[in-house]
């Protein structure tokens, strides 16, 4: 059996290959940013391995995931997969080269992530050439789903955002300021915590003030990201913002003159 992997800050989707076989399985998202080797081992052991009935006959493992560029996070992410399927010879990459690959192919583009986090890169056709790094949540990741709800709900908590937003947001959602803030400041994860407020902003996209918020930073993406790049070229994404905010993503595109390519909601499919 063989295993493909596309993992982000929320969630991981594996690919069990076998024969003509394909199976999707989906378990918690692994970053090594945030997670070392036995918080992985946990997750794999607790939410994939009771979907494979004979983990010893797993033999190879292609896995993309968020925080894989370094080398010493790939080996956090190798060797906790690694103590989990013994006999499996396992290449770990980054998730912005599957994207590359899924959303390229074989031809030169950019790639872009708008999901949990953002990235983005120059594909020649056979791997990254130049990429504009990131940065995380707190000091780039402009478009992503944490940047989205780290807008939305610091406008909230500082009644910046009008008061029909703001009264919408506290009946739906039953967190005070002060549970917010220990779950952004003390509790693990605050990039998946602050991207699950961004379908609140999808859900009243009607609403200017939502439309807009959305718009200025996918704006903010395309013009501190993709305007590094060789001009001329088409532009594809994948990831959940990217996916249902993708009208926004048009306008804001052909507003600043770029070619949109794919739009993709997950690249795993393509890269099996």
């Amino acid at each position: 059996m063989k295993i493909i992997a596309d993992s982000g800050s929320t969630k991981t989707k594996f690919a069990l290959v076998e024969g003509g076989a394909v199976e999707y399985v989906h378990t918690d998202g692994i970053n090594p940013y945030y997670q070392g080797v036995e918080d992985i081992v946990s997750t794999l052991k607790v939410q994939l391995l009771p979907k494979i009935a004979e983990p010893e006959n797993v033999n190879y493992i292609e896995f993309y995931g968020a925080g894989c560029g370094p080398a010493d996070k790939i080996a956090i992410v190798r060797d906790a997969l690694q103590s989990v399927f013994l006999y499996a010879a396992i290449i770990v990459s980054s998730d912005l080269l599957g994207a590359a690959k899924a959303l390229c192919g074989v031809e030169a583009g950019i790639a872009c992530i708008l999901g949990t986090g953002s990235n983005s890169c120059y594909y020649d056709g056979e791997k990254i050439v130049q990429n504009v790094s990131p940065l995380g949540y707190i000091l780039g990741d402009e478009g992503s789903g944490a940047v989205l709800g780290k807008l939305l709900v610091a406008d909230i908590l500082k009644k910046q955002a009008p008061k029909t937003v703001r009264d919408k947001f506290f009946a739906k959602y039953s967190y005070t300021s002060a549970d917010i803030i220990d779950r952004v400041y003390r509790k693990p994860f605050p990039n998946r915590f602050l991207a699950s407020f961004a379908p609140f902003l999808s859900e009243n996209i009607d609403v200017t003030y939502c439309h807009s918020l959305v718009y200025d930073s996918l704006k903010s993406f395309i013009e501190r990201n993709l305007r590094q790049y060789p001009a001329g070229l088409p532009v594809h994404f994948t990831g959940s913002v990217a996916y249902y905010f993708r009208t926004i993503l048009e306008e804001a595109m052909t507003a600043l003159g770029l070619k949109l390519g794919k739009i993709v909601r997950e690249p795993i499919e393509l890269l099996v």
